[in-house]
């Protein structure tokens, strides 16, 4: 592994009503998510195109699945301007935990919020 190649490639995001979650994600995002269930488990996914190497992920209902406040955090694109999703956060049913927030002039900005599942995540954006 070298420079060029994505250290993730893939995420899960844990979900109890991937209904309520697909819901939440396609509102602040305007994107549409494709389920299937497969191995037991409900699942949406974030747009990609044929796992092309881009890193993109999906929401998951299964067993060992639980959301969670603690552990890692996605940070997702909120280019050009997070301030759109975020926006939409908590119409759509989450919580904004941490205003857009300034990083730094050539690094831009952050925001913390929780999705309906209860899973803290983030955004960031250049402006």
């Amino acid at each position: 592994m070298d420079n060029s190649v994505n250290i993730i490639n893939w995420f899960e995001i844990p979900v109890t009503e991937i209904g309520r979650a697909k819901a939440f994600y396609e509102a602040i995002f305007d994107i549409k998510m494709n389920e299937m269930e497969m191995m037991g488990m409900k699942m949406a996914f974030f747009p990609m195109e044929n796992m092309n190497g881009k890193v993109s992920g999906g929401l998951v209902q299964g067993p060992n699945y639980v959301p969670s406040m603690d552990g890692a955090k996605v940070y997702y694109n909120g280019n050009p301007d997070l301030s759109v999703a975020l926006g939409k956060v908590e119409a759509a049913g989450g919580k904004i935990l941490m205003p857009k927030t300034k990083i730094g002039d050539d690094i831009g900005y952050m925001a913390f919020f929780t999705d309906t599942e209860g899973n803290a995540a983030a955004l960031h954006s250049s402006h």
